[in-house]
């Protein structure tokens, strides 16, 4: 499920040459024409979708890389939600 509410908020709001859907796991998200700006409308919609906040150290390009790269940190921003 949380891969595919990730691909969900990448096919509205990363602007990607590529469907979502098709993207592997492990494919570099900029090369697929996720730009900075449309990064940050990804991590807003992240947050709202998953009611979680990005901590500042998670604010970096590698965070928003791949869809691995994103699932990892929401499920760890998740888990210490749960906490």
């Amino acid at each position: 499920m949380t891969e595919n509410l990730i691909r969900d908020v990448l096919a509205q709001h990363g602007k990607l040459s590529a469907d979502a859907a098709s993207i592997a796991e492990t494919a570099d998200l900029y090369a697929a024409g996720l730009t900075s700006h449309a990064s940050v409308n990804v991590m807003l919609a992240l947050e709202d979708a998953f009611d979680v906040e990005f901590s500042e150290r998670m604010l970096r390009k590698s965070t928003f890389s791949s869809i691995a790269s994103i699932r990892e940190a929401i499920d760890e921003l998740c888990a210490a939600v749960s906490e």
